[in-house]
């Protein structure tokens, strides 16, 4: 039987943080936070973990309040001139089994608030490293990298996004065929959903065809970092 897992609460609790990010505020709307948030994506994260190793076995949801998938509300204000202290959406990344060992992986992402459902796969600002794995990968086996980001499962889903490099990076042939994508600096496809479509009892399925959509584009990134698909 399909489970319903967010309700209008869920962003009802996020506009109203919008208007009110402070501790004061937050302070006195935790317990509404912890039902009608956190708990509802922690059990999301709980039953999307079988269906995850379905299209991964290697790939992880772990429902865990601290520590697990599900991102933290607290913003990081060390760097930040914004000084509000919360974030304005709940986000869970799956990641790789063993992406702490080689500095991160390929990931699935979920965010949710009142502006946007949004669902990213692939790698987001990677580092250098990562980034020159993934460019030489492409070069090595083109034809799977086109067959990845132009399946018509993946492109009915998803868009590519993402920064780009203005110029060809160094090292790279100008007139090489993939160079529009040698020049990407973000490996990531896109997609969105309706607020109705997260509220319905559907969503764990919609969620679930996209991630699987998204296989060979995934499974491109994850061989070129070293890991396991």
């Amino acid at each position: 039987m399909a489970t319903r897992y967010f309700t209008p609460r869920f962003f009802e609790f996020f506009e109203e943080l919008s208007r009110n990010n402070n501790r004061e505020w937050f302070a006195a709307n935790k317990a509404r936070y912890e039902h009608d948030v956190r708990e509802p994506m922690l059990a999301f994260i709980a039953d999307f973990a079988p269906r995850l190793r379905k299209i991964s076995a290697c790939y992880v949801a772990d429902p865990r309040p601290i520590g697990g998938s599900m991102m933290r509300i607290y913003r990081n204000l060390r760097f930040s001139r914004d000084k509000t202290p919360y974030h304005i959406n709940a986000s869970a990344a799956f990641g790789h089994r063993d992406g702490a060992r080689h500095h991160g992986s390929p990931s699935f992402y979920l965010s949710l608030s009142p502006a946007e459902a949004f669902a990213g796969v692939g790698v987001w600002h990677p580092d250098a490293d990562t980034v020159a794995k993934i460019r030489d990968a492409i070069v090595a086996h083109p034809s799977k990298w086109k067959s990845a980001i132009n399946d018509k499962k993946f492109k009915a889903r998803f868009e590519m996004m993402g920064d780009m490099l203005s110029r060809p990076p160094k090292g790279y042939d100008g007139e090489h065929p993939m160079i529009e994508d040698l020049k990407r600096k973000d490996f990531i496809g896109g997609t969105e959903f309706t607020r109705k479509e997260v509220c319905s009892a559907e969503f764990m399925d919609l969620f679930c065809k996209a991630c699987a959509a998204s296989s060979l584009f995934m499974k491109f990134l994850t061989e070129a970092m070293g890991l396991k698909w």
